[in-house]
């Protein structure tokens, strides 16, 4: 490791890095080539994934800095305290340029037929239909509070929009503040027989005031959210006496709604009366202050499209696009026997998650089966594949799920999960300490006529029946025994809490994946300009991975990489990164793909993997790096990167100075993701009829398990 990497000049700080992803996205919302409703979802992602840095990220520097924490970023040479200074203005300066971007949007939009407006521009007969709608569908569900001596300053909570007011009354002037529901939608359709109209039902809240608050004179009133440090570690001291680890995750749910406070947005200039007060009840400085004029709930544009007529969404969304079913299984005969004759490559979300769900829903009813194991890290918020992971269980089998609660944000529903599979009679586990579980594999055992078979499927992305629609992800099933074995001792491993276990197929982290990484990195370094490196990864920030690049570059190696959000390397200073060639591609889907490949022809090692190159994924995590063995299958990767590598329309290339450029040269329009989808061959047949599955005839191993589950009622 370099001990003070930054000097070598070629590194760029992580959290600016990440800044500029952010930005990539903004820019989508101004490209003319984007339907209007695509390009306001794009002002939305900025606006989330911003909350969350702020959240995840700035929480974590925050608390350090008010540690006094002076330890310097090796990548840049900033303390916390620096790069919170670098964060923060550069934040302003994005906000205020979507909020540019939105205003405009809005306008063209307007134009177009879709008029987003406010309280002060409805006609006569929508004033009343919106007074009708809230005397009775809102004004019930709102919880007013004033703040005085009885009623103490709320706890403000993230994802939460509050009305904030000055009132006055005869004698005293108070503040209040009014919760918008959750509940409620994010914005209200008006009647209209030509048009599409809408208010945002936080504004409507806001100008019924004086009728949430009768006696009273508003002074001031505008909206306000917050947004806090989600910088909460299950495995820090002060939890160590909660012995149950659902329990434990529960625990740090609740601390998190009372952690610091790394951002307070309003939604107009507040007066310096109502702004410090705020400011003295949060704890924060006029750094954490922003003024913003977009909706504070950005998420109703997902639900835009549904107040459109079909013309309208022809020209307002992008062509639908319906995930086509793998052409390499036939749907009318068992999925199990044929991975068994050949590997299978999906490619997501081009191809459908749909042949590995029917493949778990197959298992589940097959009398043959006798376990599944699969590890968990995020599910739909309704997952089929629970559903056949209990009908598994329920159905005599041995079924074993790690799932991760300690996935960020999802750990409420991962925590319910949990619980719906131990109902069923499923063995769950939940990882270990210090260590997140991230990697992707499945394994499916079958016993016929004494003879034990297995399929496995390892994937990039998660098992998710929701994000497969919109990540592109590769999952790879097989049966080949190399890997087979890798899998069996995985889950054997995962079981006793062996972390460090050996694998000969399978690079697992944090045991072999980044070592291997780095010894495949010296092998091409040792053929000089005959070397090839290229991975396909969501970040780089590994230290020792950035280090290794730098010398493969020095050796002349080519080295492709293709990174979408935070990259602290940087390709082309010179007699360090020359020969490295740094890409990104935002579009219409998200890439979350990880691809790995060392060398080429005869001598090339390619992978698919969970993993980063980021040190919590090499390092802090259960990760998963499997090799592609199927000549086909690495044909097939082989022309998804030579689309990538055609793109000129979606991709940025990553300058010396750390900023991505846009390719302004090219005679034909080239978009990855489009020819994908045009190019995806689409499986002529269907999937069998959805069909309750019924539980086989009791085998000893079922009666024995219902006997069990008796006697624990008892």
């Amino acid at each position: 490791m370099i001990k003070e990497l930054y000097k070598e000049g070629y590194t760029q700080n992580r959290e600016l890095s990440w800044l500029h992803f952010d930005n990539r996205c903004l820019n989508e919302a101004k490209d003319k080539t984007v339907p209007y409703i695509e390009r306001l979802k794009f002002v939305e992602i900025y606006t989330s994934n911003l909350t969350e840095f702020f959240m995840v990220r700035v929480g974590s520097l925050y608390d350090m800095n008010k540690a006094s924490v002076t330890k310097v970023d090796n990548k840049s040479g900033l303390s916390p305290k620096g790069q919170l200074n670098a964060i923060y203005p550069a934040a302003k300066r994005g906000l205020k340029k979507r909020d540019e971007i939105y205003a405009d949007l809005r306008r063209k939009m307007f134009r177009a037929g879709i008029e987003d407006i406010g309280m002060e521009d409805l006609e006569k007969n929508e004033a009343k239909y919106l007074r009708k709608y809230f005397r009775r569908e809102v004004s019930p569900l709102l919880a007013p509070q004033i703040v005085d001596i009885h009623h103490p300053f709320p706890n403000l909570q993230v994802g939460m929009i509050y009305i904030a007011a000055v009132l006055k009354y005869a004698k005293k002037s108070v503040f209040a503040f009014v919760p918008v529901p959750k509940t409620l939608p994010a914005i209200i359709s008006l009647p209209h027989k030509n048009r599409v109209r809408f208010v945002h039902t936080e504004d409507m809240i806001m100008s019924y005031a004086s009728e949430i608050f009768p006696d009273a004179e508003i002074s001031e009133i505008l909206k306000i959210t917050v947004a806090r440090s989600a910088y909460v570690d299950a495995d820090d001291e002060v939890f160590a006496d909660i012995l149950d680890y659902r329990k434990k995750m529960l625990r740090v749910l609740k601390e998190r709604r009372k952690m610091n406070v790394t951002m307070l947005t309003f939604s107009k200039k507040p007066s310096d009366h109502l702004k410090k007060y705020l400011q003295s009840n949060l704890g924060i400085t006029n750094r954490e202050v922003f003024v913003c004029s977009v909706p504070m709930n950005l998420k109703y544009v997902y639900s835009l499209p549904s107040l459109l007529s079909d013309d309208m969404k022809k020209t307002m969304t992008y062509p639908s696009y319906e995930p086509k079913l793998s052409a390499s299984l036939n749907y009318s005969r068992k999925l199990f026997p044929q991975i068994q004759k050949k590997d299978v490559l999906l490619s997501y979300p081009y191809e459908s998650m749909e042949p590995f769900l029917q493949l778990l829903k197959e298992s589940a009813a097959d009398p043959n089966v006798v376990s599944i194991k699969i590890t968990i890290y995020r599910l739909a918020s309704h997952a089929r594949l629970v559903d056949y992971l209990c009908l598994a269980a329920e159905n005599g089998k041995e079924v074993d799920v790690l799932i991760e609660l300690k996935a960020r944000f999802d750990e409420q529903n991962n925590i319910d999960y949990s619980e719906r599979l131990e109902d069923a009679g499923c063995n769950v586990i939940y990882g270990f300490e210090k260590y997140k579980v991230h990697s992707k594999i499945c394994l499916i055992t079958k016993v016929e006529k004494g003879n034990t078979s297995h399929v496995a499927l390892l994937s990039t992305g998660n098992f998710n029946e929701n994000t497969a629609r919109l990540y592109t992800d590769l999952s790879y099933l097989t049966s080949r025994k190399e890997i087979i074995d890798d899998a069996i001792a995985f889950f054997q491993n995962m079981a006793i809490g062996k972390l460090d276990g050996e694998y000969s197929s399978l690079l697992v982290a944090p045991v072999s994946l980044k070592s291997t990484i780095l010894d495949l990195m010296d092998q091409e370094i040792a053929k000089g300009e005959n070397g090839y490196i290229f991975a396909k990864v969501n970040s780089i920030t590994d230290e020792e991975i950035i280090v290794k690049l730098k010398e493969a570059s020095c050796a002349g190696v080519k080295v492709e990489l293709l990174v979408r959000g935070i990259c602290c390397i940087v390709p082309g200073v010179k007699d360090k990164t020359e020969n490295i060639e740094i890409r990104q591609i935002v579009g219409r889907y998200l890439e979350h793909s990880r691809i790995y490949i060392f060398g080429k022809g005869d001598e090339e090692k390619m992978y698919i993997a969970s993993a980063d190159f980021m040190t919590r994924n090499t390092e802090r995590r259960v990760e998963i790096a499997c090799p592609v063995l199927d000549k086909a299958c690495i044909a097939r990767i082989h022309r998804i990167i030579d689309l990538y590598k055609a793109d000129n329309t979606k991709v940025r290339i990553l300058f010396p100075t750390g900023r991505y450029h846009k390719i302004t040269d090219a005679e034909v329009p080239v978009t990855a993701q489009e020819l994908m989808m045009e190019m995806t061959a689409e499986s002529k047949q269907s999937l069998p009829p959805a069909a309750i599955v019924q539980r086989p005839e009791a085998t000893v191993f079922d009666t024995t398990f219902k006997a069990k589950k008796k006697k624990k009622k008892k």
